[in-house]
């Protein structure tokens, strides 16, 4: 490597020496690739596929990217990694060095979609892709009836190519819980390609996992990822906005709903502070606190305006319980500004303790 001033790797690869007494092999030198490359010297330029998905489509935080190579007279090769796309981003770009026919992505809730179709290999190439609802593959209880989904699997897959013949081009792909089916064209005739498809897959990195509370482990080139997820999220500030709050960035270049949060946030907070000063001065009146030895009956009638502000709260707290018990949990974070606003709408009713229950108030008014 020194000999040849580090020109053995290529692409700006680093040069590593070999000791020959450590390794098997006669390799003298090996090569780390930067991103993008790959290869004994870094000379192969890796796949780069850029995938783009319409509004329509709901994302999740992680997407699992399935690489399928088919092999002739074997069972196709299979593999996976992930990648992790940004909220306010509707695309992703994906480096790859392996071969492969295939690519299917996977998002929460078991959704497939087809992306690439490829009878020849091609390395280095550059392939883009923009992902619509018609690229789904659809679960066979959506094509066929109940009766058909629950036949024996040896009798019922030889029935598979009429749903590609019913739907004619509008079905990529179908899947069953066993296999991936692909619809594609022969003598004028529309039939099924059925491959197993394990959706089970025990991701551990062929058993070099260092991942724990039950993380998957994915390989990327030499590299061990670990992922966890999760499909819903809680209403709290931290979920809402997580997936929002973009790093090493500054605040005035952070998201609207972020900038929002956080003025929101302290409004409330100096609101507050100078209610529960108000309150505490006004409730630290002696007068006041006599009012509370008249007879009941006088008081409801007297004070019947703070029954009514009583009422008012309970109504100011039901917009969060509405849209928490409707929407259950966030499924996606594109549904971030619907519970920020009930998230805040849940902060005004003890704001306005002041306002609803001392300001109406003859005492306080005298």
């Amino acid at each position: 490597c020194q000999i040849n001033n580090n020109l053995t790797c290529q692409h700006g690869g680093q040069c590593i020496p070999v000791d020959e007494y450590m390794s098997s092999s006669n390799k003298k030198f090996s090569c780390i690739c930067p991103k993008g490359y790959s290869g004994d010297r870094c000379e192969i330029v890796d796949n780069k596929i850029i995938l783009s998905f319409e509004n329509d489509i709901v994302l999740s935080q992680s997407i699992f990217i399935h690489f399928i190579e088919a092999i002739n007279g074997s069972v196709p090769m299979r593999m996976t990694t992930f990648r992790t796309i940004f909220p306010v981003k509707n695309s992703l770009t994906i480096l790859w060095s392996r071969s492969f026919h295939l690519i299917f992505i996977e998002l929460y809730n078991k959704n497939y979609y087809l992306v690439v179709i490829q009878k020849i290999y091609e390395q280095s190439t550059t392939i883009i892709k923009k992902i619509k609802s018609s690229d789904r593959c659809q679960h066979i209880n959506e094509l066929f009836n109940e009766i058909f989904v629950k036949l024996h699997l040896t009798r019922r897959i030889k029935y598979y190519h009429l749903s590609c013949q019913q739907n004619l081009s509008n079905l990529p792909c179908f899947y069953d819980d066993v296999h991936i089916c692909l619809c594609y064209d022969h003598r004028k005739q529309r039939l099924a390609n059925c491959f197993e498809f394990n959706y089970n897959m025990k991701s551990d990195c062929l058993g070099q996992s260092v991942c724990e509370n039950v993380g998957q482990c994915f390989q990327d080139t030499e590299v061990l990822r670990c992922q966890f997820s999760s499909n819903r999220f809680g209403l709290s500030l931290d979920a809402i906005l997580g997936y929002h709050i973009q790093p090493n960035i500054s605040l005035l270049n952070q998201l609207n709903i972020v900038k929002i949060s956080l003025a929101l946030t302290v409004i409330f907070l100096v609101a507050g502070f100078i209610n529960g000063v108000l309150s505490s001065i006004t409730f630290n009146n002696k007068q006041i606190c006599e009012v509370g030895c008249d007879v009941l009956k006088q008081q409801i009638q007297q004070y019947k305006h703070l029954l009514t502000a009583s009422v008012l709260l309970v109504i100011l707290g039901l917009p969060r319980l509405i849209i928490l018990f409707v929407s259950k949990c966030m499924k996606s974070t594109n549904d971030g500004w619907l519970f920020l606003v009930g998230y805040f709408i849940s902060f005004i009713p003890p704001m306005l303790t002041f306002v609803v229950f001392i300001l109406p108030s003859k005492f306080y008014k005298e």
